[in-house]
């Protein structure tokens, strides 16, 4: 499949460049060449592109089929990069795709294509990328030509990805601080579901307990009853965790329509209609798959990662015009988005446990989101495809396996409930004392284990 390519240097010198660092924010928008007396722009080449692979989906079934020696693939139309389409010269064209598995693999797919607009044919594929790591780079020879080079042992790890499965032991400790009067305190509780299996072996706590149930979302939480003679004590739980990659999956009961509504700080509609419409209607994008990774990329492109300002609180509204905060704003202004565009979308705190080194504490809490398509919930995680542009594809579809998920949704109403309201998102402890919300120490540490351990 990689063999060598004569190719019109000038134009393609500059687009290799780019396409091997990994989708720097360099475009190629206003390229166009005069041939033949007719303008052709990447506007053309687009339209051809998106032609193509819309002929071949009909043709396939609904899916754009592709096969090589070793794979035998049935893909949905993710994304057109149009910072990446090029005009070579001679009728000759290029484009770089992303289409996706049913099972949440994200294919970049290199497109050539000739002919004339309204007229182009796809005259070769390669796979480029497997969720964003690459399968080969592209290298000039002395003879300027462009030949393809395989890229050996490509790993996501030195970025904080831990694939396939990942085993660790989980401490979650909660220092009290001096309790002047009757006081409560909730605190999440890790489950098992179908990425995750969770064993408690250990909770140690002070005065009365019990766990309860928070319905609307299914999360656990240990409830505690305190005194002043509890001051200063620790709360701690310790699990067992054995966590799987997570992908696109499916869920037996969903509940579409409550992933559509607002919120408290979730609001749907307004100027997040206005946004998402504009952002979809910009890119072309008509399906929910490629809805909702216009607005991935939309949020990528304009939102910086800083903890300044009134930073989480996952307030979308705060997001969108602020265009900072940290985790909980990007995922929070996404599922505004995505809710006001009709894709059901949710979501979910843990902790990233991290792939650097085995033991230690976890600098806090971390969230990400889902959203709905295709019969399947499609994990993401914007705030990191913001920070790592190399992994941006990687985080649409995936969530890495080093990870522990604590709770799900937004505004939870355990009962009983805190006496200051629902809770907006549960990572750390909600403390009451005396019928007041007090801040409460919380440390998270790890162990990464065998699987003998």
């Amino acid at each position: 499949m990689h063999k060598s390519i004569p190719l019109l240097i000038g134009s393609f010198l500059v687009l290799f460049a780019m396409c091997q660092t990994d989708r720097n924010k360099t475009a190629l928008q206003g390229n166009k060449t005069e041939q033949d007396s007719t303008k052709i722009t990447v506007d053309d080449v687009e339209r051809g592109i998106r032609a193509n692979i819309e002929t071949m989906t009909q043709e396939g079934g609904g899916y754009f089929n592709f096969k090589n020696d070793t794979l035998d693939l049935s893909l949905k139309l993710v994304r057109v990069h149009t910072e990446y389409l090029s005009v070579l010269g001679s009728n000759e064209f290029f484009a770089c795709v992303d289409l996706a598995t049913k099972n949440g693999d994200v294919y970049d797919m290199d497109f050539f294509l000739k002919g004339i607009p309204g007229d182009m044919q796809v005259t070769r594929t390669d796979l480029h990328k497997l969720n964003g790591k690459p399968y080969y780079t592209w290298k000039q020879g002395k003879d300027k030509i462009w030949i393809t080079v395989p890229v050996k042992n490509a790993t996501n790890d030195l970025l904080g990805v831990v694939e396939g499965k990942d085993q660790f032991t989980f401490n979650y400790e909660v220092q009290l601080p001096e309790i002047t009067g009757p006081a409560k305190i909730w605190i999440p509780i890790a489950q098992s579901d179908q990425f995750q299996t969770i064993e408690t072996t250990s909770l140690k706590a002070p005065g009365k307990q019990e766990v309860i149930h928070e319905n609307e979302y299914g999360n656990s939480i240990l409830y505690l009853q305190l005194l002043p003679e509890h001051s200063g004590k620790k709360i701690t739980i310790r699990y067992r965790v054995e966590r799987k990659e997570k992908a696109a999956y499916a869920e037996k009961d969903t509940n579409l329509q409550k992933y559509l509504e607002a919120s408290t700080l979730l609001p749907v509609g307004g100027r997040f209609s206005t946004i998402a419409e504009e952002v979809i209607w910009k890119k072309q994008a008509n399906s929910p798959l490629t809805k909702a990774r216009a607005l991935y990329d939309y949020i990528i492109d304009n939102m910086r990662y800083a903890k300044q300002g009134v930073y989480g609180t996952g307030d979308a509204n705060y997001a969108c015009d602020a265009r900072t905060g940290n985790c909980t704003e990007f995922h929070s202004f996404f599922i505004s988005l995505s809710r006001s565009a009709g894709i059901p979308a949710r979501f979910a705190v843990g902790a990233a446990i991290p792939s650097e080194r085995n033991e230690g504490k976890v600098n806090g809490y971390h969230c990400w989101a889902e959203f709905y398509a295709e019969g399947k919930w499609w994990p993401i995680d914007i705030s990191e495809g913001n920070k790592y542009t190399a992994l941006a594809t990687y985080y649409f579809g995936h969530h890495p396996a080093n990870r522990i998920e604590f709770t799900r949704g937004r505004d939870l109403a355990p009962n009983p409930a805190p006496q200051s309201g629902p809770i907006n998102f549960f990572a750390y402890p909600v403390l009451e004392i005396e019928g007041k919300p007090s801040t409460v120490k919380t440390i998270f540490s790890f162990k990464r284990t065998s699987p003998d351990s």
